[in-house]
């Protein structure tokens, strides 16, 4: 078995059925059946199984997944590493980001692009769950994320590099007039106003810190929405519906004479926040170059 084979394995895998497996890898399906009938007669194992019109992965086909996967992923990062001890570094940088780290990206990619010209960048947006997986398929480097990183991914895989943490502000609608000579917030005044909180069904640790703080307080917090979108919920403190309290970087992404922030009297609440990728594996010299950037930009040992 060989590495071309574990391809045609994988391709059939993620795709349940011959006819899309051949057609995605430039083959015709007679020579690709006969592939996988020679891979099943060399391990002495049945890999998959028919399900309807497709077919279905058997325990030992799962095994192999996993194993095909990690080898596969070695296989291209070891020709990465090799084409960047011959080219040194360009190529392309992937990041993932939450959008409410999203304003940390600039002044790092800013000073690294003086630093490596060829490097072009990717960058995805989504919520913890969704950028952890991108990550274990490779699809990005780095993530920029709200610590911890509420993914499915075993934390044990994953290596984190903590940046400076973002104290929480409160942000009101400026047409709530009782706001509009007020520099301080105290939490206690929470529980007299409507609040959003961010919240998706696997990111959650945001609005649980929330929760926390004014039950130390013992404040019962009137939430009148849970949302998973920042946007949506400026918009929503814009128009009137209630105030919200968020790390103060996430404001850096917004300018709208609609809301106001303020500052929170209690400085101890803080958001932490990281670039998470994972170890283990070969790191891209383009992504090590970013971490040392990111190091040097906001001021890290």
């Amino acid at each position: 078995m060989d590495m071309r084979q574990l391809r045609y394995f994988l391709t059939i895998a993620r795709e349940g059925q011959i006819t899309r497996a051949a057609k995605l890898l430039n083959m015709e399906q007679p020579p690709l059946s006969r592939q996988l009938k020679q891979m099943e007669d060399e391990l002495g194992v049945k890999l998959f199984d028919r399900h309807g019109k497709g077919l279905q992965l058997t325990d030992a086909g799962l095994h192999l997944k996993k194993r095909a996967e990690s080898l596969y992923s070695q296989f291209n990062e070891t020709i990465e590493e090799m084409k960047e001890l011959e080219q040194g570094v360009r190529g392309v940088l992937s990041i993932g980001a939450v959008f409410s780290c999203s304003s940390l990206l600039p002044r790092p990619i800013e000073q690294y692009r003086k630093k490596y010209p060829q490097v072009s960048y990717k960058i995805l947006e989504g919520d913890h769950y969704y950028l952890g997986e991108q990550l274990e398929k490779h699809a990005i480097d780095l993530v920029f994320a709200r610590l911890p990183f509420e993914a499915l991914t075993d934390p044990k895989q994953l290596a984190i590099m903590p940046l400076p943490s973002d104290p929480f502000v409160v942000i009101v609608p400026t047409s709530w007039k009782q706001f509009e000579h007020k520099t301080s917030f105290q939490l206690e005044e929470l529980a007299h106003y409507p609040l959003l909180t961010l919240k998706t069904d696997q990111t959650t640790h945001m609005h649980e810190q929330v929760i926390a703080a004014c039950h130390r307080y013992g404040i019962e917090p009137n939430i009148i929405c849970e949302c998973s979108s920042v946007a949506i919920s400026i918009a929503l403190i814009a128009d009137g519906l209630g105030i919200a309290m968020l790390p103060r970087s996430v404001m850096s992404s917004f300018i709208d004479p609609r809301v106001k922030i303020i500052p929170l009297s209690l400085d101890t609440l803080q958001s932490d926040v990281g670039i998470v990728w994972l170890k283990d594996h070969y790191v891209p010299k383009r992504s090590q170059y970013f971490l040392d950037t990111v190091k040097e930009v906001y001021g890290i040992e």
